[in-house]
């Protein structure tokens, strides 16, 4: 049998300058095939093709597959992700088994035991087989059949009961079987929230992904002390208070990775809700280039941070990615040499080589003390959770004024604004003038489906109306819309883009700062300098093909 890399040369996926380094290889030698597909020399789908023909067995892509629901029923769950299989179809009295090698005589004979039917093996790209496994392998079922049995077992009071007395680590206990697969779910969905709410007559669950509720799940009533008990017990939160608001942290392990998750309880009517805030570090990585500036705002943004002092902030609404561009920044501008601290409230992501303080009001550590304090710990780049007061904003435009790089956000609507609040906080206009170099005001809009976005026909008079830049002389631009397939849920967007709108203080803006001149003053000079606002940024980012028209109109005032 032909090896690995004879087949790769032999269907021209591999170039020649890289003959001589693969023909000493071992037949199979997979460390050669992973180097070869990091340096770029041959790209993860080349290789399961090549595999495909070593194995003589036909290759598929998934995305675009018609996937038999009847096939993927047939095999449980736990054995496809095991082997990281996924039967797909049926062929001539066999079940038809996407695979990554082929050759894996253990999965498909755990496959044709639990199918009891032959086994007829095709190779998909591992990338796309894992994808295809979160969509149609899904927890729901298990879901159903965990509720059904928790609702046979006991009434209301003895589940809650029996959900405390429950051994944390046992993980065949109904009740803890079932909050892990709502927490695995929501991951594997991409999911930024999970809501868990009582209702009069059933526990709903929603997850938040790329921005908007989706129901996922509904419970009969009797579970609800014992799935909401199971979630305190897990991140340390009182179990026995149920008359105030609590918060706790706690982390799971999926797919290899650990991940974070801040729970917050709230009491309700119908009992305590609970929100769980999925804390994924891979935003942590994340480069400039990810944030999806516009090349001028880049500039704007890189100029502004490459200062060894001065204050930038990140303003916008909660939810709309201000701490991941913090982040991003701090990644950028993060170096042996310099000292990095924040202060933050929760600390969301921890991040390597930054030391981070935690806010703890009961303590006394404020904002404003921690800030006091860490400024006699020599720092070169502050991080501020966010400015809530006169006290917090004085000390942090003052370390900005003595050599210090301050990073924060504040909560207003758009760029300008972030000046006016800051003298409506007390702050002399002439500090403010001086210490702030940036603001960048941004929200999140979802992004298009790149497997099934359609162009969608405007007429140009519609688009003129939604002040979208249309020149009489240039044909209108390609404008795409949603449609929906398997990849995206049938939502028509995967994904999420920011926003932005990136001011610099120039001296025009710095003298009606002192002036005290209105938000709206100051909008006008910075759009006269070139500034775009959150609804031309969204145009452009419409006109790139990246999101849609009504997105834009939806998160954009």
């Amino acid at each position: 049998m032909a090896s690995m890399t004879e087949i790769l040369i032999l269907h021209g996926h591999l170039p020649i300058e890289y003959l001589d380094e693969v023909s000493s290889a071992a037949p199979n030698d997979e460390s050669v095939v992973r180097e070869l597909i990091e340096r770029g020399a041959i790209s993860s789908t080349q290789v399961a093709k090549a595999r495909a023909a070593q194995a003589g067995v036909p290759f598929v892509e998934l995305v675009d597959y018609p996937v038999d629901r009847s096939a993927v029923a047939l095999v449980n769950g736990a054995v496809c992700r095991r082997h990281t299989v996924l039967p797909i179809s049926f062929a001539e009295g066999a079940l038809v088994l996407a695979m990554r090698d082929a050759g894996d005589v253990l999965a498909i004979d755990d496959v044709r035991a639990a199918a009891r039917m032959p086994v007829v093996a095709v190779v998909a790209e591992e990338d796309d087989l894992a994808a295809a496994i979160d969509r149609y392998i899904r927890a729901d079922d298990e879901l159903n059949d965990l509720t059904t049995t928790l609702e046979d077992e006991a009434g209301p009071d003895d589940i809650g009961a029996a959900a405390v007395a429950d051994d944390p680590a046992d993980d065949e206990a109904p009740i803890v079987r079932f909050v892990n697969l709502i927490v695995s779910q929501a991951i594997q969905d991409r999911a930024s929230d999970i809501h868990i709410e009582p209702g009069e007559h059933s526990l709903r669950v929603r997850y938040r992904i790329d921005g908007v509720l989706h129901e996922m799940q509904s419970a009969p009533k009797s579970v609800q002390n014992g799935v909401i008990s199971r979630l305190k017990i897990m991140s340390d939160i009182d179990i026995a208070e149920r008359r105030k608001p609590q918060d706790g942290r706690m982390s799971v392990s999926h797919g290899g990775r650990q991940i974070d998750l801040r729970v917050a309880t709230l009491p309700t009517v119908w009992g305590e809700k609970v929100v769980m805030r999925i804390l994924d570090n891979t935003n942590t990585s994340l480069t400039l280039t990810d944030l999806n500036l516009l090349e001028r705002n880049l500039e704007t943004f890189k100029t502004a941070y490459s200062k060894p002092y001065g204050m930038i902030l990140v303003t916008g609404p909660t939810g709309s990615g201000k701490s991941t561009t913090l982040y991003t920044t701090l990644n950028a501008v993060s170096r042996p040499e310099i000292n990095v601290i924040t202060v933050e409230d929760p600390v969301e992501y921890r991040m390597p080589g930054i030391n981070q303080v935690q806010v703890n009001p009961k303590a006394g550590l404020t904002f404003a003390s921690a800030l006091r304090s860490i400024l006699r710990s020599d720092p070169d780049v502050v991080l501020l959770g966010e400015i809530r007061d006169h006290e917090t904003a004085q000390i942090a435009i003052e370390a900005s004024l003595t050599g210090h790089l301050v990073l924060s956000t504040l909560h207003t609507n758009d760029a300008p604004s972030a000046v006016t609040r800051l003298t409506e906080m007390d702050i002399e206009p002439f500090l403010v003038g001086s210490a702030l170099d940036c603001v960048v005001a941004q929200r999140l809009a979802r992004r298009l489906c790149e497997r099934c976005k359609q162009p969608i026909a405007y007429e140009v008079d519609d688009l003129r109306r939604l002040r979208f830049p249309v020149s009489p002389e240039i044909e209108p631009p390609v404008v795409y819309g949603p449609v929906g397939c398997t990849a995206c849920s049938n939502t028509g967007y995967r994904g999420r883009l920011a926003v932005h709108e990136v001011m610099a203080v120039t001296e025009e803006i710095e003298r009606l700062t002192v002036e005290r001149a209105s938000s709206a003053e100051i909008g006008r000079m910075a759009r006269e300098q070139g500034m775009l606002t959150l609804r031309e940024d969204g145009w452009e980012k419409v006109r790139l093909g990246q999101t849609s028209v009504d997105e834009i109109l939806r998160v954009v005032a």
